[in-house]
């Protein structure tokens, strides 16, 4: 009898037997495999249909499990974060886009340039809709470093918001309405400002002042305190959104606000 033929048979018989434990299971297979190791290459071998086939079936256990296991941290973590709320700072002069006393807060950490807030944007501007009166939202600023025009553009918005807060929603806006311009810099960004009637030599002065620059670099530690590495973040109530999630993921957290009598709607 060949030797992969005995080492099918001394598995099936291992396997079949109750009696055996585990871990005398594990000691009999090791020793086989070191006594001759080339007999499961062999079986292999001969039988590689099977094994590829139990191998695909494997992997897509263990990916299984593994997105199972991912879902349940995430879980875990979301459910958490309304016990430990995270509390960014409201400055004195912070600027509240909707109404300044509704009972949801966003805020936003944003990049000009990053298309996924672009997309973050948008779904915040739904938000606003379908809970019209009950959220308002504050832009902070997280412009990333491989995006060269980002930190221009965040000092252009500080600077019309010192202005006309108003004027610099709508500054915002066109920025993310025409985000592919952005690329021409000063050139497209000073037209924006023009369009909006911003007083220009202001603006200039503003745009290089300590304290735009001062206030820039406060939400970059935020962000960076609150592990928002990429962008578009947001926290809603103290909870940490980490990217451009649809509304419905919104949606679920002011259900779950409401339903722990955080907040009245």
């Amino acid at each position: 009898m060949s030797k992969n033929k005995m080492w099918i048979m001394t598995m099936a018989v291992l396997f079949a037997s109750c009696k055996e434990s585990d871990e005398s299971l594990k000691q009999r297979i090791s020793k086989i495999l070191k006594e001759d190791p080339e007999v499961i290459t062999k079986v292999m071998e001969e039988n590689p249909t099977q094994f590829v086939e139990t191998i695909q079936k494997m992997v897509q256990t263990a990916r299984k499990d593994m997105a199972e296991k991912e879902q349940e941290e995430r879980e875990k973590q979301f459910l958490s974060s309304f016990d430990n709320p995270l509390t960014p700072v409201l400055r004195k002069d912070e600027s509240f886009r909707g109404n300044k006393d509704a009972p949801i807060t966003i805020v936003e950490y944003t990049d000009f340039q990053c298309p996924f807030c672009a997309r973050g944007s948008k779904t915040i501007s739904d938000l606003m809709k379908k809970y019209e009166g009950k959220v308002r939202i504050v832009y902070k600023h997280l412009p990333l470093s491989f995006h060269p025009q980002a930190m221009i553009a965040a000092q252009y918005y500080e600077a019309i918001r010192i202005q006309d807060e108003n004027k610099a929603y709508q500054f915002y806006d066109e920025l993310f309405a025409n985000q592919s311009k952005i690329s021409m810099a000063e050139k497209y960004l000073d037209k924006v400002a023009k369009k909006l009637n911003v007083n220009m030599k202001n603006l200039k002065k503003n745009i290089e002042s300590d304290r735009v620059k001062n206030r820039i670099q406060e939400d970059l530690a935020e962000a960076q305190k609150f592990d928002i590495q990429g962008t578009p973040g947001f926290i809603v109530n103290g909870v940490p959104v980490r990217g451009a999630y649809p509304i419905e993921h919104f949606d679920r957290i002011i259900l779950e606000l409401k339903n722990r009598k955080l907040i009245s709607l």
